[in-house]
């Protein structure tokens, strides 16, 4: 089993900014099985991190030339847009992540279920006897 803290890949990706002029940016990603983490390329810069349970999905993957182009949507259905050189794979590490992420907590729901399915039913409290008059 996975722990939270594993690093399963590590190395060079770019995102796309949010700014009018949509650069892309050199990141240090980070993946672990339950978060993306992006580190800029300066130092003393906090990371910023996107965890498995806000993902919905990694989607419109595109190969061209040396670069494959991946959007990640989460689930406030924003899009933030990668690019990745073609023989690193990121795109596919971090589908198969988000999948096993997705699997365990698909897991985690069926035994609570089944945990609160077979917990026996509190006993009812006794009602309280009234007072009888002779």
């Amino acid at each position: 089993m996975k722990t939270p803290g594993e690093v399963l890949r590590e190395g060079e990706l770019e995102k796309r900014s949010d700014s009018l002029f949509q650069l892309w940016k050199k990141k240090r990603g980070v993946l672990t099985p339950d978060r993306l983490r992006l580190f800029p390329a300066g130092p003393g810069a906090r990371p910023k991190e996107l965890r498995f349970h806000s993902i919905l999905k990694v989607d419109c993957v595109e190969r061209t030339g040396k670069y494959v182009y991946f959007t990640i949507v989460t689930t406030d259905r924003k899009e933030i847009d990668f690019r990745c050189a073609g023989e690193s794979c990121w795109n596919a590490a971090i589908t198969l992540a988000l999948i096993d992420f997705q699997n365990r907590r698909a897991l985690q729901d069926v035994r609570l279920r089944q945990e609160r399915a077979a917990a026996p039913a509190a006993p009812a409290a006794p009602e309280p006897r009234s007072a009888r008059a002779s």
